[in-house]
């Protein structure tokens, strides 16, 4: 990646591709989700097979996933597109995705969790920043579920920042400057020896997760860093790590667990940051773009640049 591709800016009342990469969503969430959007000025637009039950846990075979989310590049109808939820099973599309529609239609794409992959291929391989935010029925059909600033900031291309209110806390004072990359840990630590491996290197890293103990934390860490991934790594910022506790574990285990993996790492490490798997209001971020991570007196996480074309 040389440069980025960066969509037009997306303003409330514009189209809404709705797809479903990976596994099907209960039909409730998804129309709360849907009638959120609505709410917010929106025009969701589900895919063929958006609200497809099967193969197995998967909304639709590979070929049918596929087509739902070129088709929502390519449509006229939509500026931006949002996945109903993740699961699992969007590996199985990284090596049939069409590189040149999606290059043609460059569009903000909402996803996270499983769809991690799929996002950070097309930021690597086409400049397309990648949209790390609210998902249909994992968020949009929450009361509380959305934070709706960053969400419409990144959409419109105003500059924003992340702090204390987003949940940041610092574990390892320091500042740093970098792009901003990330996802959700398990997939990235998943993607280590394929053709689809992240490119870390010299980032300021945002990772998150849900549900992983803090043992399991520490040998996914491991993994990414004897892979090299924490290499010239500017700052990491971790998500609010939702569940990942032991049953009967110091309240701080994980903490300290981050702590002792980049002990002798001198960069600044945070916690907290509500985006990806939360408890409430999903901030969005926007990887591929320049940031600032202070984490000093009043810790901040600022997005230097826009992630669309205004």
């Amino acid at each position: 990646m040389s440069r980025l591709l960066k969509p037009p800016a997306v303003a409330p009342g514009a189209g809404v591709g709705i797809v479903a990469p990976a596994s099907f969503a209960l039909p409730e969430r998804t129309e709360r989700g849907l009638d959120a959007l609505r709410k917010h000025g929106f025009s969701p637009r589900p895919g063929k097979h958006a609200l497809s039950r099967g193969p197995l846990y998967f909304a639709g075979t590979p070929a049918q996933r596929l087509a739902d989310l070129h088709a929502a590049f390519a449509a006229k109808s939509t500026s931006m597109i949002a996945a109903i939820r993740g699961g699992y099973g969007s590996n199985y599309l990284l090596a049939g995705l069409d590189l040149d529609v999606i290059a043609r239609h460059p569009k903000p794409f909402f996803a996270y969790s499983d769809l991690t992959g799929v996002q950070l291929f097309l930021l690597d391989k086409l400049g397309l920043p990648a949209f790390h935010g609210p998902m249909v029925a994992a968020d949009f059909d929450s009361k509380d579920g959305v934070h709706m600033a960053s969400f419409l900031a990144a959409l419109s291309g105003e500059p924003y920042a992340a702090g204390e209110a987003e949940g940041l806390r610092t574990l390892k004072r320091g500042a740093a400057r970098g792009v901003l990359y990330g996802g959700c840990l398990s997939i990235l630590a998943a993607l280590i020896g394929t053709p689809f491996e992240p490119r870390t290197e010299g980032k300021i890293l945002f990772l998150e997760d849900t549900g992983v103990k803090p043992y399991q934390v520490d040998r996914l860490l491991w993994q990414l860093r004897l892979a090299g991934k924490f290499r010239r790594v500017r700052g990491i910022v971790f998500g609010e790590m939702t569940d990942c506790l032991s049953p009967g574990a110091p309240a701080g285990l994980l903490e300290e667990t981050i702590l002792h993996v980049f002990r002798d790492l001198d960069i600044p490490v945070a916690i907290g940051l509500r985006s990806g798997h939360v408890s409430r209001q999903n901030v969005t971020l926007t990887f591929g773009v320049k940031a600032e991570l202070d984490l000093g007196r009043n810790p901040q996480l600022r997005l230097l640049e826009p992630a669309v074309i205004k």
